[in-house]
C-alpha cells in the first residue's frame, strides 16, 4: 500500500526518532484499528524501539485514500493498557 506522509507527521517521526520502516508495519499491518473523528483511522501496533531499548505502542492517524493511506501524525506511547484495546 502507498504510504502518504504529511510535513507535520515527518516532523513528528524525526522528534520522536520514529523509523519508518515501524511506521510501514503498522500501516501495512496494524494489531489494531479503529474509526476516530473526521473519518479519521487509528492504526497501532508495538514494535521494538531500539533507541529507547525497550516495546513501545506506536499509534498512527490517517486517513485512506483511493491511492493509499495518508498519515496525518504518529506517536509512540509505553501506556499499553491505556490505548491497546
Amino acid at each position: 500500500m502507498k504510504i502518504n506522509i504529511s510535513q507535520h507527521a515527518l516532523f513528528e517521526m524525526q522528534r520522536r526518532k520514529i523509523p519508518e520502516e515501524a511506521l510501514r508495519a503498522v500501516v501495512d499491518s496494524p494489531q489494531t484499528r479503529m474509526a476516530s473523528r473526521h473519518g479519521r483511522e487509528i492504526l497501532q501496533g508495538i514494535y521494538f524501539d531500539a533507541h529507547l531499548g525497550k516495546d513501545m505502542l506506536l499509534r498512527v492517524v490517517g486517513v485512506y485514500e483511493p491511492d493509499g493511506f495518508k498519515v496525518i501524525t504518529i506517536y509512540k506511547t509505553s501506556k499499553f493498557d491505556k490505548y491497546f484495546i
